[in-house]
């Protein structure tokens, strides 16, 4: 099939680079959001969110002409989509899937539907979302066929291809990393890796629609369970006075042994998001991928906790200060390092909460976004590196930026530190 025009739904941290990377390839692209704001950033050539080389590409791609933005879908030969895949609260669970913007970008492109057309999911997604999807475009053109109903006959065909980029390195491994695909028919299947070839090195590798949509849910609730058994680890070790790094560098010494690194929780779109989407369809089943959601999002609040006990250690030491007069520097807001993505990031969290029980003042220090976010704009303040620690008594690093790891805080004077990255 001749993918000439292609239309990428969604233009954030997957859908654009994305989009850049099919334009490259000199094919006509169409990207669509609902910001206009990225619509008009995009059209000049220039991109709203962080990733290395993305850039470059781009400006590119937009000024030769094959990349172009609108709030507004229009006719192409294949459709992805790529927007959020939120939680909602429903009936005391603050977990269950939100497939409204799935929903809402189905209803968008289905107007615009052509006999022949290949529709894919890229939204990371609870089992049985793509068969949802084709449900809603079913519903929207009664004039067109679809799989769950025609099957290999169909005049759209449906596919669910979750993206499996690390933030950061998202260009290069959008290329380089194999792809599951799945669709809702073999056809189906084929169809769309018949397009990702064209622009993906990796090996695309086809299966059923649900199938693929579990895949990405297990790759990353593997990574979950091994993220809390290192964070569990560091607060054990906290406990009996051991140093958790040391003691994960020795455990790794063994050859079969491979110990991620604690941290204050776990952010991001997928990881801290995904393992949920398998709790919420088999509660009674999931119980070890749920106990591991469990230890990460608890992990900001214990980094809390030993907040509050190095201020308890500066008072003690300055008997005529009261915690109004402490300041605390907290390094790093983003989800991961050299980022700007501040989605379900700990760091974030728990910069928010100490705001709101800290009555002392808070400098941020986050080398990649250049305006605080807005629960934070009123006691707190953006501050250089440099700048906040003259000003700080505790250091509390939250995120292994680049920038971070060249500090050399012992050359600054006596600090109480919170390090939860161990790079201090």
């Amino acid at each position: 099939m001749e993918f000439n025009t292609i239309s990428m739904i969604g233009l954030g941290y997957i859908g654009l680079p994305t989009a850049a990377v099919i334009a490259s390839r000199r094919k006509n692209v169409i990207g669509v959001d609902i910001n206009q704001h990225a619509v008009d950033t995009i059209n000049r050539g220039d991109i709203h969110i962080v990733e290395p080389e993305l850039d470059i590409i781009v400006h590119s791609a937009v000024k030769e002409g094959y990349l172009r933005a609108t709030t507004t879908p229009e006719p192409a030969d294949a459709f992805l989509i790529a927007v959020p895949t939120p939680f909602k609260a429903e009936n005391g669970n603050d977990h269950v899937p939100d497939l409204t913007y799935i929903e809402s970008a189905s209803k968008a492109i289905a107007p615009v539907l052509e006999k022949g057309n290949l529709v894919i999911l890229e939204s990371t997604s609870p089992v049985g979302a793509t068969e949802q999807m084709a449900k809603w475009l079913a519903e929207a053109r009664p004039d067109l066929t679809f799989p769950q109903t025609q099957g290999e006959e169909s005049d759209i065909r449906i596919a669910h291809c979750p993206e499996r980029v690390l933030p950061g390195h998202v260009v290069r491994e959008l290329v380089e990393n194999d792809r599951v695909i799945g669709g809702m028919t073999p056809r189906c299947s084929e169809v769309a890796a018949s397009l990702y070839r064209f622009f993906v090195d990796g090996e695309c590798i086809t299966t059923t629609a649900r199938t693929a949509e579990m895949a990405k849910l297990t790759e990353n609730s593997f990574r979950d369970v091994n993220i809390a058994f290192a964070n569990e680890l560091s607060i054990i070790c906290d406990k009996i006075d051991i140093s958790v790094w040391e003691l994960i560098r020795l455990a790794n010494r063994h050859p079969r042994v491979n110990i991620l690194q604690p941290g204050p929780g776990v952010g991001g779109h997928c990881i801290a998001v995904d393992p949920w989407f398998i709790v919420s369809e088999t509660p009674e089943e999931a119980r070890l991928i749920r106990t591991a959601r469990e230890v990460n999002d608890g992990k900001p609040e214990w980094v809390l906790e030993k907040v509050q006990q190095e201020v308890g250690k500066f008072l003690t030491a300055h008997p005529d200060k009261t915690a109004r007069d402490v300041t605390i520097a907290c390094f790093g807001l983003a989800f991961k390092p050299d980022i700007d993505d501040l989605r379900e990031s700990p760091a974030l969290k728990i910069v928010e909460r100490l705001a709101s029980i800290h009555p002392g003042n808070l400098a941020i220090v986050e080398p990649n976004i250049e305006v605080l976010p807005e629960k934070l704009r009123s006691n707190a303040e953006l501050r250089s590196a440099s700048t906040a620690i003259a000003q700080a008594d505790i250091l509390l690093l939250l995120v292994d930026h680049r920038e971070f790891k060249k500090l050399s805080i012992r050359d600054t004077g006596p600090r109480l530190i919170v390090d939860t990255r161990g790079i201090w």
